[in-house]
């Protein structure tokens, strides 16, 4: 390093200078740094049914569960488990101590899988068991929390029907959240979404299901009718070709895919195939999700998969099957990339527990408990975690061989 170029990083190191170089103050023209590239990641949001109930634009309550006719006895067993909730909530009441943790750490795009319908219809899919929705006019929960897009690609998108995922994807326009994964036919439900996230970047998002989520017969996007991408674990040939065709320079690529059973850490050899082959054809991020419950992670050639984010906000509370998987227990996930490279730099987790329809922050008891549990399922993927001085997770990684 040539003298003069030692005395200016020096420089910008003892004034803190990280946005810039060093070279106003020897006036020369300033050359902007970027700084590094942070997301927000999350699994599963379910804002309808007992969740919709307490806010201020409530959906008809009526429901046709096996168990229950009517939205409402949810909000019964959360009070019954947690005490009362009041009613209505603000808008943002839902994501409580999770507002303050998104303004921190400032993610440059905020994603989630969206496993509710948005719409007032009352024709539900009848041959399903369980019916989620939310009325349009409580999309402002969603813009509360500053969610950029959300995958629509899961096994309750059509709950109520192709009206149903017709008025959800309009409230979504409407509201100015972007959205994938479903679509008037099969082209517009494999095509990306895509944001702007500076420094002349912009993230493409894919949004995927695989039958084995839950996924119903016929709600496949064709040529000839609308529905949901799917994909297919053993032949997903379109899908990473797609990606590796159109990826830019500067693009930021996430593939979500909703996947898998609601319980249980197994992940199998199938996702991993999938997941590999769409890093190799230039996916950043695998979003993986349906599982209640947050599983272990893997990084490949530098890029993360989330092979279960478990669920983010829903309203089970007082249901207590599968307790074990402590599936009250709500991880965002802030991976953080490098922005020559694009290989993951960090990625921190902040641990909450669902209570009152509400994220709270967890305990140190429950922080403990996923340490030990992403360092049991990370050991077969070569990953772990481990508790920082500011409470939240990190995870770490083997460096690629």
């Amino acid at each position: 390093m040539r003298r003069r170029d030692l005395i200016r990083s020096t420089a910008a190191l003892a004034l803190g200078m990280t946005g810039v170089h060093a070279g106003r103050l020897f006036g020369d023209e300033a050359v902007e740094v970027e700084p590094a590239l942070r997301l927000f990641l999350a699994g599963d949001m379910m804002l309808g049914r007992g969740i919709d109930q307490v806010m201020p634009n409530p959906s008809n309550p009526l429901i046709f569960g096996r168990e229950r006719q009517s939205a409402l006895d949810y909000v019964t067993l959360a009070e019954e488990a947690n005490g009362s909730i009041p009613r209505p909530v603000g808008f943002d009441y839902v994501w409580g101590d999770a507002l303050k943790v998104l303004d921190e750490m400032s993610p440059r795009a905020r994603l989630a899988n969206l496993e509710t319908t948005i719409t007032v219809s009352d024709k539900a899919w009848r041959a399903k068991r369980i019916h989620f929705r939310m009325h349009p006019d409580n999309v402002e929960c969603l813009k509360a929390a500053g969610i950029d897009c959300v995958s629509l690609a899961n096994n309750h998108s059509l709950d109520w029907g192709y009206e149903g995922l017709d008025e959800t994807m309009r409230t979504l326009d409407s509201a100015g959240i972007c959205h994938a994964g479903a679509g008037d036919d099969f082209f517009e439900a494999g095509a990306p979404a895509e944001l702007d996230i500076g420094h002349g970047r912009r993230l493409k998002f894919y949004a995927c299901c695989t039958e084995d989520s839950g996924l119903r017969r016929y709600w496949n996007a064709t040529p000839e009718k609308p529905g949901v991408h799917e994909i297919y674990l053993q032949n997903p040939r379109w899908l990473p070709d797609q990606v590796r065709l159109n990826k830019k320079s500067g693009d930021l690529i996430v593939v979500s895919i909703h996947w898998g059973g609601n319980w249980g850490y197994t992940i199998p050899s199938s996702q991993k195939k999938l997941a590999h082959r769409l890093i190799d054809a230039g996916a950043d991020v695998v979003h993986g999700h349906s599982s209640h419950h947050a599983k272990g992670i893997e990084v490949y050639k530098g890029r993360p998969i989330f092979y279960g984010c478990g669920d983010l906000i829903n309203d089970y509370e007082g249901l207590s099957s599968q307790s074990r998987f402590r599936g009250d227990l709500s991880l965002l996930y802030f991976p953080e990339f490098d922005p020559q490279s694009g290989t993951l730099s960090s990625l921190e987790i902040q641990a909450m527990q669902v209570r009152n329809f509400r994220l709270n922050h967890a305990t140190e008891e429950d922080k403990a408990w996923l340490v030990n549990m992403l360092n049991k399922q990370g050991n077969r993927l070569g990953s772990s975690a481990e508790l920082l001085d500011n409470g939240r997770l990190a995870l770490r990684w083997n460096a690629p061989l």
